[in-house]
């Protein structure tokens, strides 16, 4: 179980990075010469998972506010996936100590 958690943490800490790098997008749209930041995103060696980092920003600078609508929305799922695999987590442990005890 403690496995599944760290998977669906690092979900969680991925989507949450992807969100704020986009809501910061959006907070510097007419920043003139404003470059968008992305997020990098990649497997994770044991217990598995994900890493996210600030990638460096865009070459060109601007800033697509319907792409940025489309990551936060992408993102939310995301982060709304893993939070349920976190709660499915904590109910097989709840049934497997019912059945323990």
């Amino acid at each position: 179980m403690t496995t599944l958690a760290a998977i669906a943490q690092s979900g969680l800490r991925a989507a949450q990075l992807r969100l704020d790098s986009s809501a910061h997008n959006v907070a510097n749209l007419n920043t003139p010469g404003f470059r968008r930041q992305t997020v990098d995103q990649q497997a994770a060696p044991a217990p598995g998972g994900v890493q996210a980092r600030v990638a460096a920003p865009a070459a060109a600078p601007g800033v697509a506010l319907e792409a940025e609508a489309v990551e936060q929305i992408s993102a939310t799922y995301a982060f709304q996936a893993n939070l349920l695999v976190l709660r499915r987590a904590d109910e097989m442990a709840g049934a497997l100590l019912d059945v323990r005890a």
